[in-house]
């Protein structure tokens, strides 16, 4: 697979219009001493829904189009969050899926966005990408500032900022971070706009070829917050697991499409009609 478009260039007017809007959308921006942006999207203020949509189209490496609608197919939870991209594989799995793991002593989170697709780190002499996954998608992004959004309800502590930034090789005060709490409304959106990553995730666990996912859109309702992370937690992964509807395009053979249409759906867990929070706990 070759890919040219650069997920961190696509997003950078993204950013802007977080920035330029933030007391309209209802977030905070606060520039840390090393000069990185940290956009608080609900930890010391509200946030909403149109802010959490603009991070899932942050988090997709502008790559595709999120938006919030009603419908009719879920009756107690009215809104649901459309997702749509053209090019499914990158937007999904090279930008949008949380796969960067970041600690520093007490703090961890999993990073996703563009800022995954840039960070390299040293071994046997040679740099290469910190995810093994971009092996596979055979890309790597560079771009002169990049974007992380974190799922988190604290900002993360400057060395794991500078430890990002180095790994994305540029200066933090080119780093901006997007800290979405799931018990806001904001990280609840940007959660459930995750439904067509985890069917894109869920086709790549099963070794269908990423090559023949050509286009794809998704939708989920949005769920009410919840002060507990893993009620909140909980709710956004339901609204995925038993509501979520996606459609993808593929080439190949009818066979493996049907195949891979079998398959993929949630209801074939083992653990499927248990609340994720429930499951959660277990493991």
């Amino acid at each position: 697979m070759e890919y040219k478009a650069s997920v961190n260039k696509l997003t950078q007017p993204l950013v802007k219009h977080l920035l330029d809007n933030a007391d309209k959308l209802r977030v905070g921006i606060e520039i840390l001493e090393n000069g990185c942006t940290i956009i608080d999207a609900g930890i010391k203020v509200p946030g909403g829904l149109e802010a959490g949509r603009i991070i899932a189209e942050i988090c997709l490496g502008g790559m595709g189009t999120v938006t919030i609608n009603h419908s009719s197919y879920t009756n107690n939870w009215p809104l649901s969050v459309n997702v749509h991209t053209g090019n499914p594989v990158l937007g999904c799995l090279g930008s949008q899926y949380a796969g960067w793991s970041l600690s520093h002593e007490k703090y961890y989170a999993l990073g996703s966005g563009p800022a995954r697709a840039m960070a390299t780190k040293l071994r046997d002499g040679k740099q290469e990408p910190v995810e093994e996954l971009y092996k596979e998608l055979d890309y790597l992004d560079t771009a002169d500032a990049t974007v992380l959004v974190i799922e988190n309800d604290a900002v993360p502590p400057l060395a794991l900022i500078e430890k990002v930034a180095a790994a994305c090789n540029i200066d933090p005060s080119k780093l901006t971070i997007i800290v979405t709490p799931t018990s806001s409304l904001a990280g609840g959106v940007q959660v459930v706009a995750r439904v067509l990553e985890v069917a894109i995730h869920k086709a790549h666990a099963l070794h269908f070829p990423l090559e023949n996912i050509i286009d794809g859109s998704g939708s989920a309702p949005v769920c009410p917050p919840h002060p507990n992370f893993v009620k909140a937690m909980g709710r956004t992964n339901d609204a995925i697991l038993f509501a979520g509807q996606v459609h993808l395009f593929v080439k190949g053979s009818d066979e493996a499409a049907e195949k891979l249409a079998k398959e993929m759906p949630s209801s074939t867990s083992k653990d499927y009609g248990k609340p994720f929070a429930e499951i959660f706990k277990q493991y």
